[in-house]
């Protein structure tokens, strides 16, 4: 599903296989088979194929906070030290305070969404670009997260939880249903309600949307939040599938939440969002690690081929914007 300002993909005469998803899914389908080929099937196997999917749910959250925080051209530097954070924090507040995993749960999902608004206010009155204001707060977010519990692990709590991080619904892992129905949901945002309509616009073209009426600051605020809010989700995802946590949870996250929207054709100048894209570029990203794990692939070798993919496809939109505005 891509939206846009304009709804350009939504235009008569546009075929199925001239979207960016299709070539995605395809490229996806193509990877997942030879990559179970390559295995000898093992990847077909129950356990390394729910293993897939239950760690596949952090990067699609973790892509979709990013995605929303480019529908209004800004970028989130600290979307995973914040994920670390409340993940700790959740953590913390099981085992230290001892409050129930309901409530440590709806903490760590409110944090986020504390850290997130702030950091919109932040942008707003500041008006530094986002990417500025998010590295120092991704540098706060850091030692803050370092101070919860220094670098020992919590592990031990709600076995609740943790059976829910390990359970599976109809064969496939119920975190990895959450990060779907989590996707769901931000489409359904961005297509059925104003604010999501009012996100895009502030993204597409600023001015044309306070010359609408539409609050430029409310829409980076409100962005910024949900950005917040979904490194919540994803921090309560990590604390149930991996049964515990340290002061490291998060510091991979960052290249893996641009890649996804941005390899899923999200513009990086705002005004279009790709759920769909989204969804399938973090399929990409962690057949990548799969088969970094299944190899012994130098993880550095995994991030430059992750980096590169990144850049061309950020090349590519920009030619792609360029040759959409001459047909104009």
């Amino acid at each position: 599903m891509t939206l846009t300002a304009t709804q350009r993909s939504t235009l008569p005469g546009r075929h199925l296989w001239q979207a960016p998803e299709f070539t995605l899914a395809v490229i996806a389908v193509a990877g997942f088979a030879a990559l179970a080929v390559a295995t000898g099937g093992n990847l077909l196997s129950a356990g390394t194929l729910g293993a897939f999917f239950r760690f596949l749910a952090v990067p699609i959250v973790i892509g979709l906070s990013q995605m929303v925080v480019l529908a209004v051209g800004q970028m989130n530097l600290s979307v995973g030290a914040l994920t670390g954070f409340c993940a700790m924090a959740a953590a913390w507040l099981m085992l230290e305070a001892g409050l129930p995993a309901p409530l440590a749960v709806l903490a760590a999902l409110l944090l986020g969404l504390l850290v997130g608004v702030t950091n919109g206010f932040l942008v707003v009155l500041t008006r530094i670009n986002g990417f500025i204001v998010t590295l120092a707060t991704m540098t706060i977010i850091q030692g803050l997260r370092y101070g919860v519990n220094g670098p020992d692990t919590f592990q031990g709590y709600s076995p609740g939880l943790r059976a829910f991080g390990r359970a599976s619904i109809l064969g496939l892992p119920a975190v990895f249903l959450v990060a779907l129905a989590v996707a769901a949901l931000v489409a359904l945002f961005f297509s059925r309600t104003v604010p999501g309509r009012h996100l895009l616009a502030s993204g597409g073209s600023p001015f044309a949307a306070r010359l609408s009426g539409i609050s430029n600051d409310r829409s980076l605020i409100v962005a910024h939040g949900l950005s917040g809010l979904l490194a919540g989700v994803a921090a309560v995802l990590t604390v149930a599938a991996s049964g515990s946590v340290n002061a490291t949870i998060g510091d991979d996250l960052l290249l893996p939440s641009f890649a996804a929207p941005i390899i899923g054709g999200v513009a990086l100048t705002g005004g279009m969002v790709s759920v769909t894209g989204t969804l399938l570029a973090a399929f990409l990203v962690r057949l990548v690690d799969v088969m970094q794990a299944q190899f012994g692939i130098n993880p550095r070798w995994v991030d430059l081929i992750i980096g590169a993919v990144v850049l061309g496809a950020v090349l590519l939109g920009t030619v792609r914007s360029k040759l959409q505005e001459r047909s104009d």
